[in-house]
């Protein structure tokens, strides 16, 4: 049996996982179904694993809004149940969680004991599922981050590369400020995170992780544009021009400082990581 337990398989965080522990199991949605306690029970405790990651949520930030009693299910309920049945048989737990637990008022960055306010259903749900792991106790760690991109999956990225194969123009919000972070150095981040909780190195407790700098996801446009060496013309525009479902935090910059001190783990600078996912894409066309 594999040390390292993984629920998630084809997400964004678990698919760098599994490149970087190859020998972990990974649970996908036929092995463990996040909607049934029960079998997320029955798996944590016939695995016989010293490590257990949750990489798996229910992320559809405006469907949540229409779907509170799934969302709640994976994030809140589904959380709780891993967290519980790691401690029973001694695992360490690390539960990856959302910038979007705080309402992104004012300007400063957001420090792990800031008291969270999440505006939408999405947030709501994950604040709840790191209380509930929080609750449980055992040895955990729940590690939040923010604007995740990869080659993998459906994230901003790849939303606006496909959109300038048709486009030569593009209006972008520009008021809502965070740090992109690559799935890449968020499964190297939670796997040292995992290793030093099971070594009894680093406390339990809440750490923040996002790549840096902070920018506007205009401003990522206009980076990943000049990066893929296409021409696109990056109109900023308020948050109000742009209405969903679900409303955003403006304001997403993540204090990590806490996270390079317990771990050793600092910020990344998101525009590496963002010439090795422009690599993988062009590789793969």
């Amino acid at each position: 049996m594999s040390d390292l337990l993984v629920f998630g398989a084809n997400g964004q965080v678990a698919r760098e996982l599994a490149r970087l522990a190859p020998d972990a199991r990974f649970l996908g949605r036929t092995a463990a179904d996040l909607t049934d306690p029960k079998a997320c029970r029955g798996a944590v405790l016939e695995s016989g694993a010293h490590r257990i990651i949750n990489a798996a949520a229910y992320t559809a930030v405006d469907k949540a809004e229409s779907e509170p009693e799934l969302a709640y299910a994976i994030n809140t309920t589904a959380p709780g149940v891993i967290a519980e049945a790691a401690r029973e048989i001694g695992a360490t737990f690390v539960h990856v969680s959302t910038d979007y637990v705080f309402d992104g008022s004012g300007t400063a960055s957001w420090a792990p004991e800031d008291t969270p306010a999440p505006l939408g259903t999405y947030g709501a749900t994950k604040l709840a599922g790191e209380r509930a792991v929080t609750a449980i106790g055992g040895r955990h760690a729940i590690l939040r981050t923010s604007w995740v991109f990869s080659a993998h999956g459906q994230n901003f990225l790849k939303t606006i590369l496909r959109l300038s194969e048709t486009r030569d123009a593009l209006n972008i919000v520009d008021d809502q400020i965070g740090g992109p972070t690559s799935a890449a150095s968020i499964a190297r981040a939670v796997l040292t995170v995992s290793e030093q909780l099971r070594d009894g190195t680093a406390p339990s407790g809440i750490y923040h992780f996002s790549g840096a700098p902070d920018v506007s996801w205009a401003g990522f446009a206009q980076a990943i544009f000049a990066a893929a060496g296409r021409n696109v013309d990056v109109t900023p525009i308020p948050s109000s021009d742009y209405p969903t479902p679900a409303p955003r935090p403006l304001n997403s910059r993540l204090d990590c400082a806490s996270t390079e001190q317990t771990f050793g783990i600092p910020r990344p600078d998101w525009r590496d990581d963002l010439n090795d996912v422009l690599d993988e894409l062009r590789a793969r066309d």
